[in-house]
Parts: C-alpha cells; structure tokens; sequence
C-alpha cells in the first residue's frame, strides 16, 4: 500500500495516522531516516534496527551452537577464577614449607 506524507515547517514529516497505528509508532518514538543507493529514504523504527544488529551478531555464531553466549562467559570465568585459586594454595603450601 502507498501512503503520502507531508514535510511541514521546520522539515517535520507528517506521517498518516493509519501508517503509524499499523507500525505501533507513538508519538515522540525515533525513527533512523538511511539514504538508499538510489537517492531515496529508507525510514525504520529502533525496534527494527535492533533485529537487524542482533540477526547480523546471530549469523556469527557457529551453525552448531545452541546454547547462551552469557552461559560460556560466566562459566569460562569459573574456570579460571577456579584455577587461580588452586595456583594460589600451591603457592601458599610451596612458600609457608620454607
């Protein structure tokens, strides 16, 4: 469907209700204005500039990965936080023998 908008003073963008109810934006929402190859404008809302970061880091992730990123982090972080203790009491033993 094609809608019209009008630029009004101060270079406003007046879009149509209708448009803005079947997209949910409200007023005083943000809005990203791209410039296309062909000159044009490409208007989208923040909440689709999210999807669209998150399907680009989600295409970095190895096809056979199917846990949480959060997870790994938090259980690396164990793991080291578990093997500086175990060098540490090596450590104490070795120097409190001497």
């Amino acid at each position: 469907m094609t809608y019209h908008a009008k630029v009004i003073a101060g270079g406003t963008i007046a879009i149509p209700p209708e448009l803005l109810a079947e997209l949910g934006i409200k007023e005083g929402d943000s809005l990203v204005i791209e410039r296309a190859e062909d000159g044009g404008l490409i208007v989208k809302t923040y909440a689709q500039i999210v999807k669209e970061v998150q399907r680009t880091f989600r295409a970095m992730l190895p096809p056979d990965y199917s846990g949480s990123m959060v997870d790994e982090l938090i259980a690396e972080r164990r793991a080291e936080a578990a093997r500086e203790e175990a060098d540490l009491e090596d450590w104490m033993r070795t120097h409190q023998a001497q």
